[in-house]
Formats: C-alpha cells, sequence, structure tokens
C-alpha cells in the first residue's frame, strides 16, 4: 500500500502555492469515480466539495486559513447528520425519516474549521458490527490484498478505505467498540477513539448513548490529533513525544492474545520487543476484570439494551427490511429489564474503578488492536457461525477501552509489504492528551524500522 501525505505536509504544500484545494478536491473526486468499488460512499458531494474548495484557495490566497485541514477533503461516517438530508446510517429502513434541520456539531465544527466534506461514507447498518458487511450498499474492500477482497472492518468500513485509497485526506467515525480502531488496523491507518464526553454527539444517530464515542481515521498520529481537537472545539497542540526510555507500559496477560494467529503475534511481539530495546519497560500484568466483561455482557449488554430502546419502534414496524444479522443483536436486548439494565451499569462503574487501580501507574496498555487479519468477506457473507464468530473475536480487544470508558489509538506496526496489524496504545478516561503523546513516540520508533 503507498504511503499517505500527512495533514501537516498537504498543508505546507497548500502555504506553498505547490497545490491548491481545487486539485485535491478534484483528484479525491476521481478517485472516488474511478474506484472499482462502488461501495465506499453511499454519497459524494461534488458540488459542495468543489464550492468548498474554491472558498478555501480564495481565502488562503487572502492570507487566511482557518485550521490545518482548511481545503482538505475529508469523509463523514454516514451517521453524521446534514442539514436538508436524510441520515440513513447503513440502511435502508430510514428512507422516509424526516430530514436533518442542521448539521450535527461535528459536521458543523469540521465545516467551520475549512474541512472540505467531500462524502458520506458507507458503514455496518446502523453501526452494529466490527465487520463492515452491509446487505443494502455493498461492502468496500480493504486496501490489502485486494483479489482476496478482505473486510475493511467496521462499522467504520467506508472511512477507512476511503482514507486508505486517498479519496480524503481523513476521515470521521464513530466508536462503539472498535468501530474506528478496527477499520484503522485492517486498512494500515492511525485511528482514535478520544474519551467519550469529550466530542458532542447532538446530530449523531446513537448504537449506544453509553458507548458511542467520535473519532478520526487517518495517516499519522497527530492527524488525529488535529482533528480531535477541531471535533472537540479545542486548541490543536501538535504531540510531544516523551523518550521511550521515561515510559512504562502494561500488557495484559490474558484476553488480549488469545485466539491471535501466527502473523499478528509475531509482529506484535516484534513490536514489544523493539519497544523493550528503545528503553521502555514493559510489565505483563493481570487484569482479572478483562477475563469477566463477557460473562458481564453474555445476555447482549449495554450496547444490545440501549439499541432495542432506539429500534424498538421501527423494529416492529419494518424488522424485515433490518440486516437479519444486524436486527437479531439488538432484539436481544429486548429481554433485558429495566433491573438488568441498571444492575450492569453499576457493574460498570465497578469494574472500571478496579481496572483504573490496576493500570494507574503505567503510561498506557499495550494489546493487538484486532488478533487477526482481516479475512474473506466471502467467507463471512455466506455463512452466519463464521460471522458472529469473526465478530466476537474482532470486536473483543477495543471494547475492552469502550467499557472502560477510556481513549486509544491504533497506530499500524506491520512491515509495508505485508497484512496490516495495529498496535493499540490505551488508557484510561481523560487522558487523550498522553495516549496522543505516547502514541506519537511509537510511532516514531516504529516508522524508522517499517520501512527497512
Amino acid at each position: 500500500m503507498a504511503k499517505l501525505p500527512t495533514i501537516i505536509e498537504l498543508n505546507q504544500s497548500l502555504i506553498k502555492g505547490q497545490i491548491t484545494s481545487a486539485e485535491l478536491t478534484e483528484t479525491a473526486l476521481e478517485r472516488i469515480e474511478a474506484s472499482d468499488s462502488q461501495s465506499v460512499f453511499t454519497k459524494t458531494y461534488a458540488i459542495q466539495s468543489r464550492a468548498a474548495a474554491k472558498a478555501s484557495d480564495t481565502l488562503r490566497a487572502a492570507g487566511r486559513s482557518r485550521s490545518p485541514i482548511d481545503g482538505l477533503p475529508v469523509s463523514i461516517k454516514d451517521l453524521f447528520d446534514v442539514a436538508g438530508e436524510t441520515t440513513l446510517a447503513g440502511s435502508v429502513v430510514l428512507r422516509t425519516a424526516p430530514k436533518a434541520k442542521q448539521n450535527a456539531v461535528i459536521v458543523q465544527r469540521l465545516i467551520d474549521a475549512g474541512a472540505v466534506i467531500i462524502g458520506r461514507t458507507n458503514m455496518t447498518e446502523f453501526a452494529f458490527s466490527g465487520l463492515g458487511l452491509n446487505p443494502h450498499y455493498g461492502t468496500p474492500s480493504s486496501p490489502w490484498d485486494r483479489a482476496s477482497e478482505r473486510i475493511p472492518g467496521g462499522s467504520s468500513s467506508g472511512a477507512g478505505v476511503s482514507v486508505a485509497d486517498g479519496m480524503c485526506v481523513a476521515a470521521i467515525g464513530t466508536d462503539t467498540g472498535g468501530s474506528v480502531r478496527i477499520p484503522s488496523a485492517f486498512c494500515g491507518l492511525t485511528g482514535f477513539k478520544p474519551t467519550a464526553r469529550r466530542i458532542p454527539s447532538p446530530g449523531a444517530l446513537p448504537l449506544s448513548l453509553s458507548l458511542d464515542s467520535i473519532g478520526p481515521l487517518g495517516v499519522s498520529v497527530n492527524c488525529c490529533a488535529i482533528l480531535d481537537a477541531i471535533l472537540a472545539g479545542q486548541a490543536y497542540e501538535a504531540p510531544i513525544a516523551p523518550k521511550l526510555s521515561r515510559l512504562r507500559f502494561a500488557i495484559p496477560s490474558s484476553v488480549v492474545l488469545d485466539e491471535a494467529d501466527t502473523h499478528v503475534r509475531k509482529i506484535f511481539e516484534d513490536t514489544i520487543d523493539l519497544i523493550r530495546r528503545a528503553g521502555a519497560q514493559v510489565e505483563l500484568i493481570d487484569i482479572p476484570e478483562f477475563e469477566e466483561l463477557a460473562s458481564i455482557n453474555s445476555k447482549g449488554g449495554i450496547v444490545c439494551a440501549e439499541a432495542w430502546a432506539w429500534h424498538r419502534e421501527l423494529l416492529i414496524e419494518r424488522a424485515n427490511q433490518y440486516d437479519p444479522r444486524v436486527s437479531s443483536r439488538i432484539l436481544r436486548g429486548k429481554e433485558i429489564s429495566a433491573a438488568d439494565f441498571d444492575q450492569l451499569q453499576h457493574t460498570r462503574l465497578q469494574w472500571i474503578g478496579a481496572v483504573e487501580q490496576r493500570i494507574k501507574h503505567f503510561d498506557a496498555l499495550l494489546m493487538p488492536t484486532v488478533p487477526i487479519i482481516a479475512p474473506p468477506i466471502k467467507a463471512l457473507a455466506t455463512n452466519d457461525t463464521a460471522y458472529f464468530k469473526a465478530n466476537a473475536l474482532i470486536l473483543r480487544n477495543p471494547t475492552l477501552i469502550n467499557f472502560l470508558d477510556g481513549c486509544a489509538l491504533s497506530i499500524p506496526c506491520h512491515p509495508y509489504d505485508s497484512a496490516p496489524v495495529g498496535l493499540m496504545v490505551a488508557g484510561s478516561k481523560l487522558r487523550d492528551r498522553h495516549i496522543l503523546n505516547v502514541g506519537a513516540a511509537l510511532e516514531q520508533l516504529l516508522s524508522e524500522v517499517r520501512t527497512q
């Protein structure tokens, strides 16, 4: 897969007059049009994006730049409101729903920062799967080993492919159980799941109000930091990479490497060895709470309960229009009583407190973002057993951090000529800035060896 330019690199090219926003936008639109996979976007904004690019070039010529992403093409997941449009969330169920009266908060913030919104990206229906398959609009394939047509990861499937294929510079997705980090890992990108409360959710169609977070997929840690600041309405500060010799990392001793394939296990072990040789302390620690999570969520957990609350009327009226693999999971929430849900929330708070105590002396947790390489689409599209087994395994590690109410990066750690593997760098809630700094240090280390 080709090396992609970062936001800072493109911003500098715009400042120096080496390229224009209009040219970048036209290239993005041409790549979308020429794509073998027409399932990356559910809608593109050719007229609007050309107008936005022209406005950006005019402002820059007058000496004004609104942000580092001013004039750069950015895609948004198909669950964010755009004024005057119906938000479909990768489904056909909502085609007759009212049109949005205003932009989602984060969409407006992107526009105010000068982003060229190039289009809406495809996704798993209602964001309820980590695989990225969509029977309504098709499934884009991961950019690696395209002949085998491997899953892109979900639910922000089109988001990952849109960046990896150069159809935009960065993408905005959502992450309820890994839906930013999984496609980032499978598409060879960097993705950031922030502490959920930091990014406003009005105008984003929910899956689970307790677990949803909104985050960027990009080419680098700094790309994610730039977009995270814009989404959060905060001033951007470039990540400052600490010396690795001053950092202390923890690897959970159980769960996170269970059922890992040979490729992921080797890449992860090689990466940890490299981090140790760079002077960092890396310790294997017991986090028994990670082993308890499957049991806690055995009835469907918070996500199914909250998804059922949102979808119950639609499912009564239009169940036959849903992807059955999505509706069957939502319906599990029907059996969760108010008392069960209250107990789940109480258990979660206790669980968070216990895990935070175990990791408080470490700079970050390290684990594979996903324990396997991206499997072929065909093997999962035609086999329910394979689908649900893969979905559970692929969501497992990222979900730990959503339940923790934490923050996490997925950083590519594989050689450029091999199957993509993500290194998850995670911390507890509101340690976002620290995780971005630590991620910058690890990214710098990994970039020195990934081309060798």
